[in-house]
């Protein structure tokens, strides 16, 4: 079997769901209350549909990571996959034979036209994002976005923001940190207090790579690490739905070709980043994206409170009646997928936020206090970690 770094990461992504069993079966012990009785009831907490309304959606995209089809649309009751779409014939039939339509279309520009959507999944080239969600928005659909929000640009986040506030219509963007198992228990404690503020965060992703994983006009080859920042950023933000603001960040060049002087479109010298930010409750934050680390390839974070502190599962501290900490029930045939089983839960996530017609869990605000961040911490690396300002996106006060 060959060593690439996309099956690398596919082995890794399978073990880690098999080694999820075995630590939440070992982390229960040392949980208290409700949250350990969460822990062995997961598989019993039935699914419960919010509407028997079918979502018509629209998918695009089907590059090297297969996203078009691995966040299970196709599997979810309230879904019915009207047409998909890819710029490249050959991913466009298998994408339609993944997603089990009959109907394709040769660009996102051609499938927002038809009426029948009422909802796109964008899962193309990352520097597409922001761009293909203002089209998707402008003709009045629905959108959930593949990760990043938007790629090296702040004021590509301002017109994404300007789309979303015009269009009043859901948006969403898929960070599997968010839907972890760990990083989803995080939040539910946080909001039950059983963290109180938090003093220290860490968010870290890391995907040894020393040569560039395939990917759409080469997007990827000497990418800014901290461009793509959410896996990390969601251990805080996620967590908490607090904001960073300010960061000082120090880049390192691990010696690669694609880092040197002209080599990449982005004239970045960075393999890894990792970023020190300060946070609206007064704390820091630690968050990392690193491509150095020889064969290290794993999304993770840890939280510290003044009322206790997470890491894994596990959670330790003064506060004794902890919330269930599972993550909900998924619908009957549909798997949690990758990124620690995560997939399947934001897809569910989205499609009830339209039948119910309410906020969905990423949505435009969160998705930019996850994404911006990485983009001025950038910007402080090469300015040698000068600590810079970070913008704020706040929805509006209900």
């Amino acid at each position: 079997m060959s060593n690439s770094p996309i099956q690398t990461m596919y082995r890794r992504e399978f073990l880690e769901q098999v080694g999820w069993v075995s630590l939440g079966t070992m982390a229960a012990a040392g949980l208290t209350g409700r949250a350990a009785a969460g822990q062995e009831s997961q598989a019993q907490k039935p699914w419960q549909p919010v509407s028997d309304r079918k979502v018509r959606v629209g998918v695009v995209g089907y590059g090297v990571c297969r996203f078009g089809a691995a966040f299970g649309f196709q599997d979810h009751p309230n879904v019915e996959i009207v047409a998909v779409s890819d710029l490249i014939p050959e991913r466009r039939q298998t994408l339609m034979k993944a997603c089990r339509c009959e109907k394709s279309y040769e660009s996102l520009e051609v499938l927002v036209q038809d009426p029948k959507i009422e909802a796109v999944f964008v899962a193309t080239d990352a520097p597409s994002h922001a761009r293909h969600c203002i089209d998707v928005l402008r003709h009045g659909k629905h959108v959930m976005t593949a990760v990043p929000a938007v790629f090296g640009s702040v004021e590509e986040a301002e017109r994404l923001l300007e789309a979303v506030k015009k269009a009043g219509l859901k948006y969403m963007m898929a960070e599997t940190s968010c839907y972890r198992a760990d990083c989803y228990g995080m939040r539910q404690i946080y909001q039950a207090g059983g963290f109180g503020r938090l003093v220290y965060s860490e968010g870290e992703y890391y995907h040894y790579s020393k040569t560039p994983i395939d990917s759409f006009n080469g997007w990827r080859i000497g990418m800014p690490p901290l461009w793509y920042p959410t896996h990390s950023t969601a251990y805080y933000v996620g967590v908490t739905d607090k904001r960073f603001t300010t960061v000082s960040c120090v880049g390192f060049d691990a010696g690669y070709p694609h880092n040197r002087p002209g080599a990449n479109r982005y004239n970045n010298p960075f393999s890894d980043e990792v970023a020190l930010f300060g946070t609206s409750e007064g704390g820091s934050s630690r968050m990392l994206m690193c491509k150095g680390i020889q064969g290290r390839v794993v999304e993770q974070g840890r939280v510290f409170g003044e009322k206790g502190w997470m890491d894994g599962i596990t959670y330790q501290g003064a506060f004794k009646e902890l919330p269930d900490i599972t993550r909900p029930a998924l619908p009957p045939g549909m798997a949690g997928g990758g990124h620690g089983g995560s997939h399947g839960y934001l897809t569910d996530e989205f499609i009830t936020s339209i039948l119910a017609d309410r906020k969905p869990r990423v949505d435009v605000y969160e998705a930019l206090a996850m994404t911006v961040p990485g983009l001025i911490a950038h910007q402080s690396a090469l300015k040698g970690g000068e600590t810079l300002k970070v913008p704020q996106y706040e929805p509006p006060k209900t």
